[in-house]
């Protein structure tokens, strides 16, 4: 790592304790800033906490108490889910404060070239493709970001001849000042995250900030099937490379006679893909076209991705029980993800959904509801699902406690063939601490189902 001086005897403000504002804290600590901790948990709710303090980091515990800002801090890191509608962070605003997030701070110590991939669906998909590519002949790609490795932990040891590869969320983003990946990407841009940016506008904005440092000597890979992003990539000063599965494309990546294409290369054939739907083909062109820039052969993609099945809580392949196949996507923590999952099969499907009430209207699901047989219901949004599933004249409408209790039943109604699909179409925060508790209580009941 680079040992800067930038922070050396500067009042740092860490704002929350999760993974990566430990790590942000750590790191600081290591550089010689003056750090103090706050989160709205507790002392005795956070195990690392002891380890902090002992280092000779102050905490302040239980809540964000507005009057800490009345030590003189030169820079707030804040945790990238917390609001700017926080007390403490409107009082940074207030006092003009630098805020970044804890991937600026990976950026300005690294020693490795950064990847950096976003996108409003498939960057983890994109992102774990990318780092298995590179990885095929040796340790090239280290992963971290929003992926749920701080990134900041992985430039403190990533080599000079390695790369970093990150994902990074429109809230990282939101939090930086130099940050410069050699490479972005963006996957695509639908509506999202409106309760936290407010505006479609802000949030585009956000997803943009990924090549606002770019320069002329980097790359900006841009999903050239949404014309809205063949019109913002004109921001980037990077070149640009597309990626479409509806367009030739002579200097990206494009589908031609059923062949992975970049350029006026042969990648492979398509049918070797194992991931389900179009938006993976589209995840997989993105892939390629990062691997060929860096000078990854053919054989190491191909390798990839004839045996990818797909990254945890993404449309990922439990198992199969007499023609049954379960699949958890409890990542799909949105409309749009379920809209997607939904796509990728044309077989009958048994959909498990619901989760926490944002607010969210529903009916956008409806053209993609055509597959399903059975819908099991869940959580608080049960009843606005229920009401579209009536709609679409969906004949078989389960209303249930929680997901393992929507298991059994759907193995019960299931027929050979049928998909079981968890795809929430929510987020988890109404009955399970994380999409990843939820998902993985899913596949839990999957185990425990008899053949």
């Amino acid at each position: 790592m680079k040992h800067i001086n930038d922070y050396r005897r500067k009042k740092v403000l860490v704002v929350g304790m999760a993974r990566s504002g430990i790590a942000a804290a750590k790191l600081l600590f290591e550089l010689g800033a003056l750090v103090t901790v706050n989160d709205k948990k507790p002392f005795d709710e956070h195990p690392e906490a002891t380890d902090l303090l002992e280092r000779g980091i102050k905490l302040v515990m239980g809540s964000h108490p507005i009057e800490l800002m009345n030590e003189v801090f030169e820079i707030i890191v804040k945790n990238p889910g917390i609001p700017h509608n926080n007390l403490i962070i409107e009082k940074a605003i207030e006092l003009k404060l630098p805020i970044i997030t804890e991937v600026e701070l990976a950026y300005q110590i690294s020693e490795s070239s950064i990847i950096g991939i976003t996108g409003t669906n498939g960057k983890t998909t994109t992102t774990t493709l990318i780092h298995e590519i590179l990885n095929v002949t040796g340790d090239r790609s280290l992963l971290a970001g929003n992926i749920g490795i701080p990134a900041s932990d992985v430039a403190i040891k990533a080599r000079q001849d390695q790369i970093i590869t990150m994902e990074l969320s429109s809230f990282q983003l939101m939090g930086i000042q130099k940050f410069r990946p050699h490479i972005a990407v963006l996957t695509n841009i639908y509506e999202a995250h409106l309760d936290y940016h407010e505006s479609r506008q802000a949030y585009i904005a956000a997803k943009m900030r990924i090549t606002e440092n770019q320069t002329a000597d980097d790359f900006f890979v841009v999903n050239w099937n949404q014309s809205e992003l063949r019109e913002l990539s004109r921001q980037s000063k990077a070149k640009i490379i597309p990626f479409s599965t509806t367009e030739i494309l002579k200097n990206g990546a494009y589908i031609k006679d059923n062949l992975l294409m970049f350029q006026d290369e042969v990648i492979g054939k398509c049918n070797i893909i194992l991931l389900p739907g179009e938006h993976n083909v589209e995840n997989v062109l993105a892939a390629i076209c990062v691997a060929k820039l860096l000078n990854q052969s053919n054989e190491a993609i191909m390798t990839v991705l004839s045996t990818f099945k797909g990254v945890a809580h993404r449309i990922q392949f439990v198992r199969e029980i007499n023609r049954r196949y379960f699949y958890n996507d409890s990542k799909a923590t949105n409309i749009l993800s379920t809209e997607m999952a939904l796509k990728g099969f044309e077989q009958p499907i048994i959909l498990l959904a619901g989760g926490l009430d944002r607010g969210s209207e529903f009916s956008p699901l409806k053209p993609y509801l055509k597959n399903v047989r059975v819908i099991i219901l869940f959580g608080e949004t049960k009843y606005k699902i229920e009401q579209i599933a009536k709609e679409v004249g969906i004949n078989q409408i389960h209303l249930v406690a929680n997901v393992e209790e929507a298991v059994p039943l759907a193995f019960q109604l299931s027929q050979p063939g049928d998909i079981i699909l968890l795809s929430p179409a929510c987020a988890s925060l109404d009955q399970y601490t994380s999409f990843e508790n939820r998902g993985n209580l899913f596949i839990k009941s999957v185990e425990q189902l008899k053949d």
